[in-house]
Protein backbone atom coordinates (compact mmCIF):
# COMPACT_ATOMS: atom_id res chain seq x y z
CA UNK A 1 0.00 0.00 0.00
CA UNK A 2 2.95 2.35 0.64
CA UNK A 3 4.00 1.95 -3.01
CA UNK A 4 0.50 2.97 -4.14
CA UNK A 5 0.58 6.00 -1.86
CA UNK A 6 3.96 7.13 -3.17
CA UNK A 7 2.71 6.81 -6.74
CA UNK A 8 -0.42 8.82 -5.91
CA UNK A 9 1.60 11.60 -4.30
CA UNK A 10 3.30 12.22 -7.66
CA UNK A 11 -0.02 12.77 -9.43
CA UNK A 12 -2.20 15.86 -9.59
CA UNK A 13 -5.17 15.87 -7.15
CA UNK A 14 -7.85 14.92 -9.71
CA UNK A 15 -5.79 12.13 -11.24
CA UNK A 16 -4.98 10.75 -7.79
CA UNK A 17 -8.63 10.76 -6.76
CA UNK A 18 -9.60 8.92 -9.95
CA UNK A 19 -6.88 6.35 -9.29
CA UNK A 20 -8.19 5.72 -5.76
CA UNK A 21 -11.69 5.13 -7.12
CA UNK A 22 -10.26 2.68 -9.64
CA UNK A 23 -8.31 0.93 -6.88
CA UNK A 24 -11.47 0.66 -4.74
CA UNK A 25 -13.47 -0.81 -7.58
CA UNK A 26 -10.85 -3.45 -8.42
CA UNK A 27 -9.92 -4.51 -4.89
CA UNK A 28 -13.37 -4.43 -3.26
CA UNK A 29 -15.08 -5.88 -6.32
CA UNK A 30 -12.76 -8.89 -6.40
CA UNK A 31 -13.07 -9.45 -2.63
CA UNK A 32 -16.86 -9.27 -2.85
CA UNK A 33 -17.00 -11.80 -5.70
CA UNK A 34 -14.79 -14.29 -3.88
CA UNK A 35 -16.50 -13.87 -0.52
CA UNK A 36 -19.37 -16.18 0.44
CA UNK A 37 -20.02 -14.71 3.88
CA UNK A 38 -21.11 -11.22 5.01
CA UNK A 39 -19.97 -8.09 3.23
CA UNK A 40 -16.23 -7.67 3.85
CA UNK A 41 -15.02 -4.65 5.76
CA UNK A 42 -12.48 -2.09 4.62
CA UNK A 43 -8.84 -2.23 5.58
CA UNK A 44 -7.53 0.80 7.42
CA UNK A 45 -4.93 1.39 4.70
CA UNK A 46 -7.71 1.68 2.11
CA UNK A 47 -9.64 4.13 4.29
CA UNK A 48 -6.48 6.20 4.68
CA UNK A 49 -6.06 6.42 0.90
CA UNK A 50 -9.65 7.58 0.48
CA UNK A 51 -9.30 10.23 3.17
CA UNK A 52 -5.97 11.53 1.89
CA UNK A 53 -6.54 11.61 -1.85
CA UNK A 54 -10.30 12.15 -2.18
CA UNK A 55 -11.11 14.15 0.95
CA UNK A 56 -7.61 15.70 1.27
CA UNK A 57 -6.96 14.97 4.93
CA UNK A 58 -3.15 14.68 5.27
CA UNK A 59 -1.78 11.58 6.98
CA UNK A 60 1.72 12.97 7.33
CA UNK A 61 2.41 16.26 9.13
CA UNK A 62 5.32 16.91 6.79
CA UNK A 63 3.17 16.50 3.68
CA UNK A 64 1.28 19.54 2.39
CA UNK A 65 -2.18 18.43 1.19
CA UNK A 66 -2.96 19.05 -2.46
CA UNK A 67 -6.30 20.77 -2.90
CA UNK A 68 -8.45 20.44 -5.98
CA UNK A 69 -9.71 23.54 -7.71
CA UNK A 70 -13.47 24.08 -8.05
CA UNK A 71 -13.33 22.85 -11.63
CA UNK A 72 -11.43 19.73 -10.61
CA UNK A 73 -13.93 19.06 -7.79
CA UNK A 74 -16.79 19.34 -10.26
CA UNK A 75 -14.98 16.96 -12.59
CA UNK A 76 -14.53 14.49 -9.72
CA UNK A 77 -18.26 14.67 -8.93
CA UNK A 78 -19.03 13.94 -12.58
CA UNK A 79 -16.65 10.96 -12.49
CA UNK A 80 -18.41 9.64 -9.36
CA UNK A 81 -21.83 10.12 -10.97
CA UNK A 82 -20.73 8.23 -14.06
CA UNK A 83 -19.13 5.44 -12.05
CA UNK A 84 -22.18 4.73 -9.88
CA UNK A 85 -24.46 5.00 -12.90
CA UNK A 86 -22.42 2.55 -14.98
CA UNK A 87 -21.70 0.02 -12.21
CA UNK A 88 -24.24 -2.71 -12.89
CA UNK A 89 -23.79 -4.66 -9.64
CA UNK A 90 -25.74 -3.17 -6.79
CA UNK A 91 -23.63 -4.86 -4.09
CA UNK A 92 -20.43 -3.33 -5.44
CA UNK A 93 -22.10 0.09 -5.72
CA UNK A 94 -23.20 -0.09 -2.10
CA UNK A 95 -19.81 -1.13 -0.73
CA UNK A 96 -17.98 1.57 -2.74
CA UNK A 97 -20.46 4.21 -1.57
CA UNK A 98 -19.98 3.01 1.99
CA UNK A 99 -16.20 3.11 1.60
CA UNK A 100 -16.42 6.73 0.50
CA UNK A 101 -19.06 8.17 2.81
CA UNK A 102 -19.41 6.00 5.94
CA UNK A 103 -18.50 8.29 8.83
CA UNK A 104 -15.38 7.26 10.74
CA UNK A 105 -15.57 9.64 13.70
CA UNK A 106 -12.47 11.62 12.69
CA UNK A 107 -11.64 14.97 11.15
CA UNK A 108 -12.25 13.64 7.64
CA UNK A 109 -16.00 13.40 8.32
CA UNK A 110 -16.57 17.09 7.59
CA UNK A 111 -14.97 16.68 4.16
CA UNK A 112 -17.04 13.53 3.62
CA UNK A 113 -20.27 15.37 4.38
CA UNK A 114 -19.36 18.28 2.11
CA UNK A 115 -18.64 15.94 -0.79
CA UNK A 116 -21.72 13.82 -0.10
CA UNK A 117 -24.01 16.85 -0.11
CA UNK A 118 -22.67 17.99 -3.48
CA UNK A 119 -22.87 14.49 -4.97
CA UNK A 120 -26.48 13.87 -3.88
CA UNK A 121 -27.51 17.34 -5.00
CA UNK A 122 -25.97 16.68 -8.43
CA UNK A 123 -27.64 13.25 -8.56
CA UNK A 124 -31.02 14.92 -8.00
CA UNK A 125 -30.32 17.50 -10.72
CA UNK A 126 -29.35 14.90 -13.34
CA UNK A 127 -31.56 12.08 -11.97
CA UNK A 128 -28.87 9.53 -11.15
CA UNK A 129 -31.04 6.89 -9.47
CA UNK A 130 -28.22 4.54 -8.35
CA UNK A 131 -26.68 7.33 -6.27
CA UNK A 132 -30.06 8.20 -4.75
CA UNK A 133 -30.62 4.55 -3.81
CA UNK A 134 -27.21 4.44 -2.12
CA UNK A 135 -28.00 7.71 -0.34
CA UNK A 136 -31.30 6.22 0.90
CA UNK A 137 -29.42 3.38 2.63
CA UNK A 138 -26.90 5.89 4.01
CA UNK A 139 -29.77 7.93 5.50
CA UNK A 140 -31.19 4.79 7.08
CA UNK A 141 -27.94 3.68 8.73
CA UNK A 142 -26.40 6.98 9.81
CA UNK A 143 -26.98 8.99 12.98
CA UNK A 144 -29.87 11.41 12.60
CA UNK A 145 -27.68 14.47 13.27
CA UNK A 146 -25.68 13.77 10.08
CA UNK A 147 -28.87 12.97 8.14
CA UNK A 148 -30.24 16.38 9.12
CA UNK A 149 -27.01 17.94 7.85
CA UNK A 150 -27.53 16.34 4.43
CA UNK A 151 -31.20 17.35 4.39
CA UNK A 152 -30.22 20.95 5.16
CA UNK A 153 -27.84 21.03 2.18
CA UNK A 154 -30.56 19.73 -0.17
CA UNK A 155 -33.16 22.17 1.18
CA UNK A 156 -30.72 25.07 0.71
CA UNK A 157 -30.04 24.00 -2.89
CA UNK A 158 -33.61 23.30 -3.94
CA UNK A 159 -35.82 25.46 -1.69
CA UNK A 160 -33.80 28.46 -0.50
CA UNK A 161 -31.09 29.43 -2.99
CA UNK A 162 -33.13 28.66 -6.11
CA UNK A 163 -36.81 28.33 -5.12
CA UNK A 164 -37.86 27.38 -8.65
CA UNK A 165 -35.60 24.30 -8.44
CA UNK A 166 -38.15 22.59 -6.19
CA UNK A 167 -39.76 21.17 -9.35
CA UNK A 168 -36.55 19.22 -10.05
CA UNK A 169 -36.65 17.69 -6.59
CA UNK A 170 -40.35 16.97 -6.98
CA UNK A 171 -39.75 14.79 -10.04
CA UNK A 172 -37.39 12.49 -8.11
CA UNK A 173 -40.25 10.76 -6.29
CA UNK A 174 -41.18 8.55 -9.23
CA UNK A 175 -37.52 7.73 -9.94
CA UNK A 176 -36.39 6.86 -6.39
CA UNK A 177 -39.28 6.62 -3.90
CA UNK A 178 -37.00 4.93 -1.37
CA UNK A 179 -34.76 8.00 -1.26
CA UNK A 180 -37.79 10.27 -0.98
CA UNK A 181 -39.16 8.28 1.96
CA UNK A 182 -35.89 8.74 3.85
CA UNK A 183 -35.66 12.40 2.83
CA UNK A 184 -39.14 13.04 4.27
CA UNK A 185 -38.05 11.47 7.55
CA UNK A 186 -34.93 13.65 7.65
CA UNK A 187 -36.70 16.93 6.87
CA UNK A 188 -39.32 16.29 9.57
CA UNK A 189 -36.43 16.20 12.04
CA UNK A 190 -34.81 19.27 10.49
CA UNK A 191 -37.92 21.45 10.60
CA UNK A 192 -39.12 21.21 14.21
CA UNK A 193 -41.02 24.54 14.40
CA UNK A 194 -38.63 25.83 17.07
CA UNK A 195 -38.19 29.07 15.09
CA UNK A 196 -39.39 30.71 11.87
CA UNK A 197 -36.28 29.44 10.07
CA UNK A 198 -37.09 25.89 11.17
CA UNK A 199 -40.69 26.00 9.94
CA UNK A 200 -41.24 23.97 6.73
CA UNK A 201 -41.09 26.27 3.68
CA UNK A 202 -44.45 26.37 1.84
CA UNK A 203 -42.98 24.95 -1.43
CA UNK A 204 -41.53 21.99 0.49
CA UNK A 205 -44.83 21.40 2.31
CA UNK A 206 -46.77 21.51 -0.95
CA UNK A 207 -44.34 19.06 -2.58
CA UNK A 208 -44.52 16.56 0.29
CA UNK A 209 -48.32 16.70 0.43
CA UNK A 210 -48.39 16.07 -3.32
CA UNK A 211 -46.09 13.06 -3.00
CA UNK A 212 -48.05 11.51 -0.14
CA UNK A 213 -51.48 12.24 -1.62
CA UNK A 214 -50.48 10.62 -4.91
CA UNK A 215 -49.10 7.48 -3.23
CA UNK A 216 -49.56 7.16 0.57
CA UNK A 217 -47.57 3.90 0.53
CA UNK A 218 -44.45 6.04 0.08
CA UNK A 219 -44.32 6.58 3.86
CA UNK A 220 -44.08 2.84 4.55
CA UNK A 221 -41.42 1.88 2.00
CA UNK A 222 -38.49 1.76 4.40
CA UNK A 223 -40.50 -0.02 7.10
CA UNK A 224 -41.85 -2.71 4.78
CA UNK A 225 -38.49 -3.37 3.10
CA UNK A 226 -36.44 -3.54 6.30
CA UNK A 227 -36.02 -7.05 7.75
CA UNK A 228 -37.29 -7.35 11.32
CA UNK A 229 -34.02 -8.90 12.47
CA UNK A 230 -31.87 -6.08 11.07
CA UNK A 231 -30.13 -3.99 13.70
CA UNK A 232 -29.95 -0.27 13.00
CA UNK A 233 -27.42 1.96 14.78
CA UNK A 234 -28.48 3.91 17.85
CA UNK A 235 -29.61 7.44 17.10
CA UNK A 236 -30.66 6.76 13.51
CA UNK A 237 -33.83 8.14 11.95
CA UNK A 238 -37.26 6.69 12.72
CA UNK A 239 -38.22 3.70 10.58
CA UNK A 240 -41.12 5.73 9.08
CA UNK A 241 -41.79 9.48 8.67
CA UNK A 242 -45.21 9.08 10.34
CA UNK A 243 -44.28 10.49 13.72
CA UNK A 244 -42.42 13.43 12.19
CA UNK A 245 -45.34 14.32 9.93
CA UNK A 246 -47.76 13.98 12.85
CA UNK A 247 -45.54 16.38 14.78
CA UNK A 248 -45.86 18.87 11.93
CA UNK A 249 -49.65 18.58 11.77
CA UNK A 250 -50.11 19.03 15.51
CA UNK A 251 -47.59 21.83 16.04
CA UNK A 252 -48.44 23.83 12.89
CA UNK A 253 -51.52 25.64 14.34
CA UNK A 254 -49.58 26.55 17.50
CA UNK A 255 -46.54 27.78 15.57
CA UNK A 256 -48.81 29.81 13.27
CA UNK A 257 -50.38 31.58 16.22
CA UNK A 258 -46.95 32.20 17.78
CA UNK A 259 -45.66 33.76 14.54
CA UNK A 260 -48.83 35.83 14.14
CA UNK A 261 -48.47 37.67 17.47
CA UNK A 262 -45.37 39.78 16.61
CA UNK A 263 -46.70 40.37 13.11
CA UNK A 264 -49.88 41.93 14.50
CA UNK A 265 -47.91 43.91 17.07
CA UNK A 266 -45.78 45.48 14.35
CA UNK A 267 -48.85 46.38 12.35
CA UNK A 268 -48.04 44.02 9.46
CA UNK A 269 -51.09 41.81 8.94
CA UNK A 270 -50.08 38.39 7.65
CA UNK A 271 -51.52 37.37 4.33
CA UNK A 272 -54.76 35.53 5.12
CA UNK A 273 -54.66 33.83 1.74
CA UNK A 274 -51.23 32.33 2.34
CA UNK A 275 -52.22 31.26 5.84
CA UNK A 276 -55.37 29.55 4.54
CA UNK A 277 -53.38 27.70 1.87
CA UNK A 278 -50.89 26.44 4.44
CA UNK A 279 -53.66 25.34 6.80
CA UNK A 280 -55.36 23.46 3.98
CA UNK A 281 -52.09 21.70 3.19
CA UNK A 282 -51.62 20.66 6.82
CA UNK A 283 -55.20 19.39 6.90
CA UNK A 284 -54.52 17.25 3.82
CA UNK A 285 -51.29 16.03 5.37
CA UNK A 286 -53.07 15.08 8.59
CA UNK A 287 -55.70 13.14 6.68
CA UNK A 288 -52.97 11.32 4.73
CA UNK A 289 -51.19 10.34 7.96
CA UNK A 290 -54.42 8.83 9.29
CA UNK A 291 -54.91 6.91 6.05
CA UNK A 292 -51.37 5.53 6.16
CA UNK A 293 -51.89 4.38 9.74
CA UNK A 294 -54.91 2.43 8.51
CA UNK A 295 -52.82 0.92 5.71
CA UNK A 296 -50.16 -0.01 8.23
CA UNK A 297 -52.67 -2.21 10.05
CA UNK A 298 -52.86 -4.51 7.01
CA UNK A 299 -49.09 -5.07 7.02
CA UNK A 300 -48.93 -5.62 10.78
CA UNK A 301 -51.78 -8.12 10.58
CA UNK A 302 -50.26 -10.01 7.65
CA UNK A 303 -46.92 -10.28 9.46
CA UNK A 304 -48.56 -11.25 12.77
CA UNK A 305 -47.08 -8.16 14.41
CA UNK A 306 -50.21 -6.66 15.97
CA UNK A 307 -49.43 -5.99 19.61
CA UNK A 308 -45.78 -7.04 19.16
CA UNK A 309 -44.16 -4.17 17.25
CA UNK A 310 -44.67 -0.48 18.04
CA UNK A 311 -44.17 1.58 14.88
CA UNK A 312 -44.72 4.76 16.90
CA UNK A 313 -42.56 4.42 20.05
CA UNK A 314 -44.35 5.49 23.23
CA UNK A 315 -41.31 7.52 24.29
CA UNK A 316 -41.44 9.58 21.08
CA UNK A 317 -45.19 10.14 21.42
CA UNK A 318 -44.68 11.24 25.04
CA UNK A 319 -42.03 13.75 23.89
CA UNK A 320 -44.50 15.15 21.33
CA UNK A 321 -47.20 15.51 23.99
CA UNK A 322 -44.76 17.38 26.23
CA UNK A 323 -43.81 19.71 23.37
CA UNK A 324 -47.47 20.46 22.67
CA UNK A 325 -48.08 21.15 26.35
CA UNK A 326 -45.22 23.66 26.49
CA UNK A 327 -46.38 25.43 23.34
CA UNK A 328 -49.93 25.71 24.67
CA UNK A 329 -48.67 27.24 27.92
CA UNK A 330 -46.78 29.95 26.00
CA UNK A 331 -49.88 31.06 24.07
CA UNK A 332 -52.54 33.36 25.48
CA UNK A 333 -55.64 31.22 26.14
CA UNK A 334 -58.31 33.41 24.50
CA UNK A 335 -56.71 34.60 21.22
CA UNK A 336 -55.14 31.18 20.59
CA UNK A 337 -58.06 29.04 21.78
CA UNK A 338 -59.12 27.89 18.31
CA UNK A 339 -55.57 26.99 17.30
CA UNK A 340 -54.96 25.09 20.54
CA UNK A 341 -58.17 23.11 20.09
CA UNK A 342 -57.31 22.32 16.46
CA UNK A 343 -53.87 21.02 17.50
CA UNK A 344 -55.39 18.87 20.25
CA UNK A 345 -58.10 17.56 17.90
CA UNK A 346 -55.43 16.37 15.49
CA UNK A 347 -53.41 14.82 18.29
CA UNK A 348 -56.50 13.00 19.62
CA UNK A 349 -57.45 11.62 16.21
CA UNK A 350 -53.92 10.39 15.54
CA UNK A 351 -53.65 8.74 18.97
CA UNK A 352 -56.96 6.96 18.51
CA UNK A 353 -56.17 5.64 15.02
CA UNK A 354 -52.61 4.67 16.01
CA UNK A 355 -53.85 2.66 18.99
CA UNK A 356 -56.68 1.08 17.01
CA UNK A 357 -54.37 -0.06 14.22
CA UNK A 358 -51.62 -1.34 16.51
CA UNK A 359 -49.06 1.30 15.52
CA UNK A 360 -49.00 2.65 19.10
CA UNK A 361 -48.95 0.20 22.00
CA UNK A 362 -50.15 2.20 24.96
CA UNK A 363 -52.60 1.45 27.78
CA UNK A 364 -55.45 3.90 28.32
CA UNK A 365 -54.22 4.62 31.83
CA UNK A 366 -50.76 5.51 30.49
CA UNK A 367 -52.36 7.68 27.83
CA UNK A 368 -54.32 9.58 30.48
CA UNK A 369 -51.10 10.14 32.41
CA UNK A 370 -49.31 11.40 29.30
CA UNK A 371 -52.05 13.86 28.38
CA UNK A 372 -52.95 14.99 31.91
CA UNK A 373 -51.17 18.35 31.60
CA UNK A 374 -52.67 19.30 28.25
CA UNK A 375 -55.49 21.85 28.04
CA UNK A 376 -58.97 20.38 28.05
CA UNK A 377 -60.20 19.04 24.72
CA UNK A 378 -63.43 17.10 24.32
CA UNK A 379 -62.14 14.81 21.58
CA UNK A 380 -59.01 13.96 23.58
CA UNK A 381 -61.16 13.20 26.62
CA UNK A 382 -63.20 10.73 24.57
CA UNK A 383 -60.08 8.99 23.28
CA UNK A 384 -58.61 8.69 26.77
CA UNK A 385 -61.88 7.31 28.13
CA UNK A 386 -62.40 4.72 25.40
CA UNK A 387 -65.70 3.25 24.23
CA UNK A 388 -68.24 2.17 26.83
CA UNK A 389 -70.18 -1.06 26.35
CA UNK A 390 -73.91 -0.42 26.66
CA UNK A 391 -75.75 -2.99 28.84
CA UNK A 392 -78.39 -4.86 26.82
CA UNK A 393 -82.09 -4.65 27.70
CA UNK A 394 -83.59 -7.60 29.55
CA UNK A 395 -83.08 -10.49 27.16
CA UNK A 396 -82.46 -8.07 24.28
CA UNK A 397 -79.51 -7.78 21.90
CA UNK A 398 -76.33 -5.88 22.73
CA UNK A 399 -76.40 -2.20 21.87
CA UNK A 400 -73.61 -0.49 19.88
CA UNK A 401 -70.82 0.94 21.99
CA UNK A 402 -71.00 4.66 22.64
CA UNK A 403 -68.50 7.23 23.80
CA UNK A 404 -69.61 8.89 27.05
CA UNK A 405 -70.99 12.42 27.14
CA UNK A 406 -68.24 14.55 28.62
CA UNK A 407 -68.66 18.01 30.11
CA UNK A 408 -65.55 20.20 30.09
CA UNK A 409 -63.78 19.80 33.39
CA UNK A 410 -61.38 22.68 32.83
CA UNK A 411 -61.38 25.88 30.87
CA UNK A 412 -62.58 25.26 27.35
CA UNK A 413 -64.04 27.17 24.45
CA UNK A 414 -67.13 24.93 24.49
CA UNK A 415 -70.29 25.54 26.45
CA UNK A 416 -70.77 23.35 29.54
CA UNK A 417 -73.89 21.91 27.93
CA UNK A 418 -72.31 21.29 24.58
CA UNK A 419 -71.83 17.79 23.22
CA UNK A 420 -68.36 16.28 23.24
CA UNK A 421 -68.45 16.43 19.44
CA UNK A 422 -67.74 19.98 18.24
CA UNK A 423 -70.53 21.80 16.48
CA UNK A 424 -70.61 22.12 12.67
CA UNK A 425 -69.83 25.80 13.20
CA UNK A 426 -66.57 25.02 14.94
CA UNK A 427 -63.65 27.15 13.67
CA UNK A 428 -61.63 24.03 12.92
CA UNK A 429 -61.30 23.30 9.18
CA UNK A 430 -62.85 20.14 7.80
CA UNK A 431 -60.34 17.53 6.70
CA UNK A 432 -62.68 15.22 4.88
CA UNK A 433 -66.37 14.85 4.16
CA UNK A 434 -66.11 11.29 5.50
CA UNK A 435 -67.29 11.48 9.11
CA UNK A 436 -64.75 8.93 10.31
CA UNK A 437 -61.86 11.15 9.26
CA UNK A 438 -63.27 14.55 10.11
CA UNK A 439 -61.66 16.55 12.94
CA UNK A 440 -65.13 17.46 14.20
CA UNK A 441 -65.80 14.07 15.72
CA UNK A 442 -63.98 11.00 17.05
CA UNK A 443 -63.44 8.01 14.84
CA UNK A 444 -66.24 6.03 16.47
CA UNK A 445 -66.62 2.40 15.45
CA UNK A 446 -69.96 1.33 14.03
CA UNK A 447 -69.90 -2.28 15.22
CA UNK A 448 -70.18 -3.64 18.77
CA UNK A 449 -66.95 -4.31 20.64
CA UNK A 450 -66.17 -6.93 23.24
CA UNK A 451 -65.93 -5.73 26.80
CA UNK A 452 -62.68 -3.84 27.34
CA UNK A 453 -60.84 -3.05 30.51
CA UNK A 454 -61.06 0.67 31.23
CA UNK A 455 -57.34 0.69 31.98
CA UNK A 456 -55.84 -1.04 28.98
CA UNK A 457 -56.32 -1.23 25.27
CA UNK A 458 -55.04 -4.02 23.07
CA UNK A 459 -55.69 -3.51 19.35
CA UNK A 460 -55.58 -7.21 18.53
CA UNK A 461 -58.48 -7.91 20.86
CA UNK A 462 -60.95 -5.65 19.06
CA UNK A 463 -62.30 -5.89 15.53
CA UNK A 464 -62.30 -2.33 14.27
CA UNK A 465 -64.42 -1.65 11.18
CA UNK A 466 -61.83 0.61 9.52
CA UNK A 467 -61.27 -0.03 5.83
CA UNK A 468 -57.55 0.38 5.08
CA UNK A 469 -56.66 1.71 1.66
CA UNK A 470 -54.76 -0.90 -0.29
Amino acid sequence: MSDIRRALLRRDPLSAAKEVLYHLDISLGSVLQSSTGPTPGLEKATIDLVEEFIFHVPKDRNTQPKRMSCIQELQLLEIMCSYFQEQSKDAIRQIIFSALFSLQGNKADESRMAMLGKLVSMAIAVCRVPILECAAIWLQRTHSAWCVRLAQVLMDDYCTLVPSAISTLQNICSASPRFCCQLITAVTVLYDFSSDDLTPPPPLLEMLVGWITEDPRLLLLTFINTPLNSSLPLGCLEITPLLGLLRWCVKAPLAHQRARKPALTNGHEESEKGSAVNEELYSKLHLSVLKVLLMLQVHLTDQNLIGRLAVLPVESVAALVEEVGRLCEKLAPQPAANHIQLALDRLAQALQVAMATGALLCAREDLRTLCSRLPHNNLLQLVMSGPVVQPPPHGGPFQPNMYPHIHPGRSSTHSPHQSAIPSPHSPHPVLSPHPALSPHRPLTPHAPHPTLSPHAFHPAAVAFPYRPIR
